[in-house]
């Protein structure tokens, strides 16, 4: 499907074809999109997981970040934590059928991704592949 009809298909969210700044779906695109978000939900599309299976899945993240994510998740209706009432504690991690929805349309773009992430890496300077110059400007 050609890009100028998926644009088109926006047209019914966005008649005036401005991207408004209080649009709600800025906040989920946000929280969808946070350097975490993204490869949580795609690892739990393999299933129901625990917090240690989630953190092993989604190298690097660190348990704060890891639960600040899931949290955010869990309060946008995308992945559902179950705690079970066990010594020691035991919560799983689920999708969602709004979750799974998600993932749906995320795994082409992480496919993409990954075909493409090498070559495109390849072409950065040494400077611009460090984890710093990841990170995302905050905006005032």
């Amino acid at each position: 499907m050609a890009v100028s009809m998926l644009v088109k298909r926006l047209e019914q969210y966005f008649p005036d074809r401005v991207l408004p700044a209080d649009c709600p779906s800025r906040i989920v695109l946000d929280h969808v999109t946070s350097r975490w978000g993204v490869l949580v939900l795609v690892a739990l599309a393999r299933g129901t997981l625990r917090w240690g299976e989630v953190r092993r899945a989604v190298e690097g993240v660190s348990e704060k970040m890891l639960a600040q994510t899931l949290q955010t998740l869990v309060r946008d209706g995308l992945v559902h934590r179950q705690a079970l009432p066990v010594v020691p504690p035991h919560v799983e991690y689920s999708l969602t059928p709004l979750g799974e929805g998600l993932v749906e349309r995320l795994i082409p773009l992480v496919e993409w991704l990954a075909e493409h992430a090498p070559a495109i890496v390849a072409d950065q300077p040494p400077a611009a592949r460090s984890p710093a110059s990841r990170a995302r400007p905050r905006q005032t």
